[in-house]
């Protein structure tokens, strides 16, 4: 039972620490262009105006990819889009640098290694 606890433990950090990693990456994207698909296949194309802890998101001057099937979404024009909906999120790939997101990957990895004895 103590190591299941241990290890649910150590789960939950690394959860947290991606998060944040997750967190910090879109805090950079903050005025720029993105897509946000929601699990219910609603897509959202919008200004990412700011993010938090918990990767919930606020769009501006959004536009809906399928406006046939979603009418009532025309007259909205920002909003708050919960981050335990959101399937996916595209962004401008020139706005990505895989090495830097690799290099802070690599450097949480090894983070974790050391803080569990692994």
């Amino acid at each position: 039972k103590q190591w299941y606890q241990r290890r649910v433990a150590i789960t939950a950090g690394i959860t947290n620490n991606l998060r944040m990693l997750f967190y910090s990456f879109f805090k950079s994207l903050v005025g720029k262009d993105v897509i946000v698909e929601l699990k219910n296949d609603l897509s959202i194309c919008g200004t990412l105006h700011s993010v938090d802890q918990f990767l919930n998101i606020k769009l501006t001057d959004i536009s809906v990819s399928d406006s046939d099937k979603y009418p009532h979404m025309l007259s909205v024009k920002n909003c708050f889009i919960r981050g335990s909906v959101v399937r996916y999120c595209h962004i401008p790939a020139e706005e990505v640098d895989p090495a830097l997101l690799m290099d802070a990957t690599r450097k949480e990895a090894q983070q974790n290694k050391q803080s569990t004895g692994a």
